[in-house]
């Protein structure tokens, strides 16, 4: 809505909130000036701008298509001016999705928390709620880059703010989705910021199954780091109700002034299908194939049958100029859906969908969990989710043939011979088998969601997927995963004593090879 942007334009906040938090830190770590603007009659408009600025697109290219997109295997690089495919991790980019987010989603966020503090704020008490969520929404992706960050002295003040570990920052989650989930279900059938929240339109009931859908990710994530918590509150989450049908899904409603920055990415033509998706996409004869990516433009101009092709990750510049095989036209770009000229796209954003929900169940079930079912039925469920919502009038039957199908992963295009994994789609009688399948399928219907996708793949170690090309960072080897992001330039030139915190509580030094404290 055009009046966020107008009324934080009014109110000087964008002003103070999306300068770098490297410039005058004291100050706009502390909220005193932006406050004494805002009232409960305004806050809505600042939800809304927080909602979308700080959830979904701080700095998406670099957020996502540089870094978290390919390191999940979903896209890989055609543009030589890109080494994060190769695993040089630029300096200059993550410390401007660093203040990016500090300085904009953060202080947004701790206004909008500020100012429906229920103590204090009568009748905001299912806002606050809401914001809680949103907290653990922001800051999950934060930590799952970085490990330990600054949180719990964010808008206190000081020039240095000291970094939480990522273990107190995940049990700190738990403790804000309790109170959340605990005021929304007092209040449900209620609405909270109505037309100003462009995910669920303030509709309480919604807010509390993603609540409990967030809460079972967050156990998930945590399940091999403290496996007694993790199984606790997911039997929490599946006990308060999670997501369960496409109705429940959670979709962030682009409007022309909140995009989808995907469609403005895409037109760049810098990214193509990695091999890893076409191996298994086309092995699987999946009908998401020809949603997610476009078949290639030579296919398209020989007038013959469509043919889509994906990218190794990681080839060095020279093998990009020259490869004519792996050159623009005879690779698949993104979707239909995101080629949008415009750069203003009208598909809307995935936030969380319920069929993440069933895949998280169905692996919880695989530890010993109470789940509310058998790991077979969710896995299936989760499969007949991710078609309905991406294929559209999709038949049952070819859902059921989908699900059923013995296909394995196909040799591709760029490989040759080689196929990253043999797994079917049937649900296997191995457990091991069964792990995979479970990620593998997750992992698809995550897409275009490199983020929490990478965050998986990290944690579970599944799926499998190709070594890339060339690594350029000293730190990794080809066949390795990069494990994090390191802690960014501004922080040690501007808060230097509180990034030593974040050192001493890393557990490793400070590069992309240092596992987080829930990756075991």
């Amino acid at each position: 809505m055009k009046s966020i942007f107008n009324f934080l334009l009014a109110a000087i906040i964008v002003s103070v909130l999306v300068s770098s938090c490297t410039d005058d830190f004291e100050e706009i770590n502390t909220n005193t000036r932006v406050l004494s603007q805002l009232d409960k009659a305004t806050i809505g408009n600042v939800f809304a701008r927080t909602q979308y600025r700080g959830m979904l697109y701080r700095n998406y290219q670099i957020f996502n298509n540089l870094f978290a997109d390919n390191y999940a295997q979903y896209t890989s690089v055609i543009q030589t001016k890109f080494p994060s495919d190769r695993y040089t991790v630029v300096g200059g980019w993550v410390n401007s999705d660093w203040s990016s987010f500090y300085a904009n989603g953060a202080n947004n966020l701790a206004i909008v928390l500020e100012l429906t503090t229920p103590a204090e704020n009568e009748g905001m008490e299912a806002h606050h709620a809401i914001a809680q969520i949103e907290k653990v929404l922001y800051y999950q992706q934060m930590t799952d880059y970085w490990g330990p960050i600054p949180y719990s002295e964010v808008g206190l003040g000081g020039k240095s703010v000291a970094y939480d570990s990522q273990e107190s920052i995940y049990n700190d989650f738990f403790l804000l989705l309790d109170s959340a989930i605990t005021t929304l279900n007092a209040n449900k059938g209620g609405n909270a910021f109505g037309s100003h929240d462009q995910i669920f339109g303030g509709d309480i009931d919604s807010w509390i199954k993603l609540g409990n859908s967030v809460r079972l990710r967050c156990a998930l994530r945590i399940s091999d780091a403290n496996p007694g918590k993790a199984k606790t509150e997911a039997e929490k989450a599946i006990a308060g109700g999670v997501m369960a049908a496409t109705s429940d899904d959670a979709i962030f409603h682009v409007t022309p002034d909140s995009y989808n920055l995907l469609n403005r990415m895409v037109p760049w033509n810098e990214f193509r299908m990695s091999a890893t998706m076409e191996s298994v996409l086309k092995g699987y004869e999946d009908p998401r194939m020809p949603e997610f990516f476009g078949a290639t433009e030579n296919s398209i101009e020989a007038g013959g049958e469509l043919e889509w092709h994906g990218l190794r990750n990681g080839y060095s510049i020279s093998d990009l100029g020259i490869i004519a095989e792996i050159q623009p036209k005879a690779t698949s770009r993104y979707g239909e859906r995101w080629q949008d000229p415009n750069e203003r796209g009208s598909n809307n954003i995935e936030v969380m969908l319920s069929s993440e929900s069933y895949f998280l169940r169905a692996e919880g079930v695989l530890k010993g969990w109470n789940m509310g079912g058998n790991a077979k039925d969710l896995y299936e469920e989760g499969i007949k989710q991710s078609l309905q919502f991406w294929v559209s009038g999709i038949a049952d039957a070819d859902i059921n043939a989908y699900i059923s199908s013995t296909n394995t992963p196909a040799t591709t295009f760029d490989v040759g011979a080689d196929i990253v994994f043999d797994t079917p789609i049937a649900w296997s009688g191995d457990k091991n088998v069964q792990l995979e399948q479970v990620a593998r399928q997750k992992w698809l219907a995550l897409f275009p969601n490199g983020v929490e996708a990478w965050a998986d793949v990290r944690r579970a170690e599944r799926p499998m997927r190709y070594d890339i090309m060339v690594s350029e960072n000293p730190f990794l080897k080809t066949n390795e995963l990069i494990r994090r992001t390191p802690f960014v330039s501004g922080e040690y030139e501007t808060n230097a004593d509180g990034v030593q915190t974040g050192l001493d509580l890393l557990g490793g030094p400070d590069n992309a090879a240092t596992k987080l404290w829930w990756d075991k």
